[in-house]
């Protein structure tokens, strides 16, 4: 059986600070924490990112 090889290709703004993830050759922008101190917490099973969790701090 033959191979096939696909190849997807994105662009994005390098002049933007930002996380992606991508899913099944789907690409997602994870959302930025609110103001002041963030975190993103990237949730993985069977090799996959699953689920994000965004959470802040405001001094």
């Amino acid at each position: 059986m033959e191979e096939l090889n696909k190849q997807m290709v994105a662009q994005i703004d390098l002049m933007e600070n930002a996380v992606y993830r991508v899913i099944d050759g789907q690409i997602k922008k994870v959302t930025t924490p609110g103001i002041g101190f963030g975190k993103q917490i990237i949730t993985w099973q069977n090799g996959k990112p699953q689920h994000c969790e965004i959470s802040f701090t405001e001094k």
